[in-house]
């Protein structure tokens, strides 16, 4: 079986590796959360959240398959199975139901506060391991830091 090395030092790729594995993990659970909050969504201001969410899920997916394709091009298999999602996420989940819009905010609101911090500390993580893969990173906290606005706004 082919085995794909990539160009960086094994401790480099080591550290990108990781830090790109947390951030798929993120971006994976967060478009299902963003999902299931789309899909039952409630009240008053339901038509911009609903339309909201569906930006940032497009966001959110369109960044895990960038980061997981690097992390293959260095030679680190990215893992976004259901079970290691499940397992690894640090995303509150919403409850089973309808959602009131005002908790669909306040949900975007904290899911992406918590992704946006890791993502900076991945960014520092491989400033000098990868200045590639920082440069990726950079790109999707830019992103996610504008969908975090946007909901924040809301409130």
């Amino acid at each position: 079986m082919a085995k794909i090395h990539g160009a960086l030092a094994e401790d480099a790729r080591k550290v990108t590796g990781q830090a790109l594995q947390a951030a798929i993990v993120d971006l994976i659970d967060l478009s299902l959360v963003a999902k299931q909050a789309h899909w039952n969504v409630v009240g008053r201001t339901f038509r911009s959240i609903h339309l909201q969410l569906d930006e940032l899920v497009e966001a959110a997916r369109g960044h895990t398959d960038v980061l997981a394709e690097r992390a293959v091009a260095i030679g680190v298999n990215p893992d976004g199975r259901s079970g290691k999602v499940a397992q690894d996420t640090r995303i509150s989940q919403p409850d089973p139901g309808y959602l009131q819009d005002d908790k669909v905010i306040a949900l975007a609101v904290d899911a992406l506060s918590g992704v946006v911090e890791r993502f900076r500390e991945h960014i520092g993580a491989t400033e000098e391991a990868d200045p590639v893969t920082q440069d990726l990173l950079i790109a999707a906290a830019q992103d996610l830091e504008q969908q975090h606005w946007m909901f924040e706004a809301m409130r």
